[in-house]
C-alpha cells in the first residue's frame, strides 16, 4: 500500500505510541526547559505525557536533550513511558522527530507533539484517534477568528508515512513541510471547544501556566 493511499479496509491497527518532542532549552522563554516548567504544580513534560497515555497512546516515547536528566527523573516515575535522548538536540526540533522516529519500532502508528502545549488533554487526543482513517494523516485544528481552522498538534502519522515524516524533519520545522506538501491526505480535526491550540515561546505567553518554581 501505498502511503498516499486510505485503507479503510484494514483490520484495526494497534493502539498508537505518543512521541513527545521535549529536548528545548526553552532560551527565549528565559526559564530553562520548557519540559520542567511547572503547570499548576506538575512538569509540562508529565501533564503532556499523560494526556498522550489517557487519551489511548499504547505508550509515550520522550525525546530530551537539555535537562535530560532532569527530565528524565520525571519521566521515570511513568512506567508506560521512556525517554530518547536527542544529542543533537540543538539543531532544532527536526532531530528531535527523527530521533523518536527512529527509537520506535517500523509499522507502528504514532501521535507526535511538542511539550509546550499546556491545553494539551487526552479528550483532544482520544478525539484526534478516533477520527483517524487508516493510511492517513489525522491532526487536531482549532478556529481562528478567522472562522478557518489552523492545523496544530497533536498530529496522527499512520505507519505507513512515519518514513516520509523522518525524512522530511529538518531544522525547527519537525514534519511541517511534509504535511503542508501532502496537505490533501491530512484530515483536520476540531478541537477548538478542548483546547485553544496555543504554545509556549516567549515570556509573555507563561500567563497561561502556574508557575511556581
Amino acid at each position: 500500500m501505498s502511503a498516499a493511499s486510505f485503507d479503510v479496509s484494514r483490520p484495526a491497527a494497534a493502539p498508537p505510541v505518543g512521541l513527545l518532542l521535549a529536548a528545548g532549552a526553552g532560551r527565549r522563554l528565559g526559564r530553562g526547559p520548557k519540559a520542567l516548567l511547572l503547570l499548576r504544580g506538575v512538569p509540562l513534560v508529565e501533564h503532556v505525557a499523560r494526556a498522550l497515555r489517557e487519551g489511548g497512546c499504547a505508550e509515550v516515547v520522550v525525546v530530551t536533550g537539555a535537562g535530560d536528566e532532569r527530565v528524565g527523573s520525571v519521566v521515570d516515575g511513568m512506567p508506560w513511558a521512556r525517554t530518547e535522548q536527542n544529542p543533537r538536540w540543538r539543531e532544532g526540533m527536526g532531530t528531535s522527530l527523527r530521533t523518536g522516529l527512529a527509537a520506535i519500532a517500523p509499522g507502528r502508528d504514532v501521535l507526535v507533539t511538542p511539550v509546550d502545549r499546556p491545553g494539551m488533554c487526552a479528550a483532544e487526543v482520544a478525539r484526534v484517534l478516533a477520527a483517524h482513517r487508516p493510511g492517513g494523516i489525522t491532526a487536531a485544528a482549532h478556529r481562528e477568528a478567522s472562522g478557518g481552522l489552523r492545523r496544530g498538534h497533536p498530529v496522527l502519522f499512520d505507519a505507513a508515512w512515519t518514513a516520509a515524516a523522518a525524512e522530511a524533519a529538518h531544522a525547527d520545522v519537525g514534519a511541517r513541510d511534509l504535511l503542508r506538501a501532502r496537505r490533501d491526505h491530512v484530515q483536520l480535526v476540531d478541537c477548538t471547544d478542548l483546547d485553544d491550540g496555543a504554545d509556549l515561546d516567549l515570556p509573555e505567553d507563561l500567563w497561561r501556566l502556574d508557575v511556581r518554581g
